[in-house]
């Protein structure tokens, strides 16, 4: 068991160690539906979901694997779980907002893909957490995901506005820009202690 305090599992995965901007985690859908502030805003919503579920799931399937000597199933079991629930987002926006499912196109599928999800349920087995703290660390995560999303993407609308050189234009700026933002993000590494 860990002993981590819940406000420093939180802040941690927010800002510290953020998936995006400190693991590198999720790039592609970082990369892809950060163009607008409205888009990003929703996909982080299904992103973070996503995430509480998944590592909730993956607690409960990591107890069952411990109490039957069969952790060499963890792997499997929690991409199984995080490709059901991707499922179940999937559905529901296509049925309550279409225009949403259209804009995010195939980035919401390939949450599926997303290896921030796989890494919080990986990272939170390895960690020892118990459940409320595996929660923790999964919402903190699924923030600090949308927050990079969305400074992403309000970066990148400012940019449209600018004159830039066209050899800088569209995904030459935008890695430029997510390396930047990176680094400025680094400068959170002493918070934690």
């Amino acid at each position: 068991m860990n002993n981590d305090s819940l406000s420093t599992i939180f802040i941690n995965a927010v800002i510290i160690n953020n998936f995006v901007l400190s693991y590198f985690l999720g790039i592609c859908p970082f990369l892809g539906v950060s163009g607008k502030v409205s888009t990003a805003s929703r996909m982080g919503v299904a992103v973070t979901f996503v995430m509480l579920v998944s590592s909730a799931c993956a607690y409960a399937i990591n107890s069952i694997l411990d109490a039957f000597q069969a952790q060499y199933l963890q792997l499997i079991a929690y991409i199984v779980v995080i490709a059901a629930t991707v499922q179940l987002v999937e559905m529901f926006i296509k049925k309550t907002s279409p225009a949403l499912f259209r804009s995010l196109g195939i980035f919401l599928p390939l949450i599926t893909t997303n290896c921030a999800i796989l890494a919080v349920a990986l990272f939170q087995t390895n960690r020892q957490y118990d459940f409320i703290q595996s929660l923790v660390f999964a919402f903190g995560g699924g923030l600090g995901f949308t927050l990079a999303l969305i400074i992403m993407s309000g970066l990148r609308e400012e940019l449209e506005l600018a004159k830039v050189p066209n050899l800088m234009e569209g995904a030459a700026l935008t890695l430029i820009v997510g390396g930047i933002l990176s680094m400025s993000f680094m400068g959170f590494a002493g918070l934690g202690g």
